[in-house]
């Protein structure tokens, strides 16, 4: 009776060395610990250090390499058919550049929220309404500066960091935050749309 290999690969794997190997990308299990221990340090690609990014790889090239070494292993691969290798040195400082990407979209981001906030008071005329309100509950003339003005933006400051679960580094509960729930969406979409070019081009050629 052959021993059987079992693969796991993800869709996309972060590597921080060009040189890969089996155990950088893929989890296994074997019923033999010597092909395992062999199959560990298997070499899989060697990546141009000065070039990061991204590199798309199928498992049917992962068992070919395999049986290349182990003949006599039966492999049942797990997890995605195609993959994305995701090249990122280890150490890599931060350039004035990223600092500078930072702060523009930060402040873009800002100002883009701040705008967006007082276009909506605008169109609904939201000043006025909080005068008439304030009219007809005290009696007296607002002045602009009253009571639900002020509650009115301590709401809106925690409601948004209520809403985005987020305050600094610290999370209000355990839940992933909507701006994480939308990066993982645009990332898969991402990597299918990466996985799929990659795919058109191998049946092109």
């Amino acid at each position: 009776m052959s021993d059987t290999l079992y693969m796991q690969t993800d869709m996309n794997i972060l590597v921080k060395h060009p040189h890969v190997y089996l155990q950088d990308i893929a989890r296994l299990s074997c019923t033999n610990a010597k092909a395992l221990n062999r199959l560990r340090v298997l070499p899989v690609t060697n990546l141009n250090p000065d070039t990061p990014g991204r590199y798309t790889m199928s498992v049917t090239d992962l068992v070919d390499l395999i049986q290349k070494k182990e003949p006599d292993l039966d492999i049942t691969p797990l997890g995605e058919p195609s993959f994305i290798l995701t090249y990122r040195p280890a150490g890599k400082s931060q350039t004035i550049f990223d600092i500078l990407k930072v702060i523009f979209i930060s402040l873009t981001s800002f100002f883009g929220a701040a705008f967006s906030i007082m276009t909506f008071n605008t169109d609904v005329d939201v000043g006025t309404l909080f005068k008439q309100i304030y009219q007809q509950v005290t009696g007296n003339i607002s002045s602009g500066f009253t009571i639900l003005e002020i509650s009115y933006s301590i709401g809106l400051a925690a409601g948004v960091l209520f809403f985005f679960n987020h305050f600094g580094r610290k999370k209000f509960s355990a839940d992933p935050t909507p701006m994480q729930v939308q990066m993982r969406q645009y990332e898969d979409d991402v990597n299918t749309t990466l996985l799929e070019e990659s795919s058109r081009k191998k049946t092109s050629s």
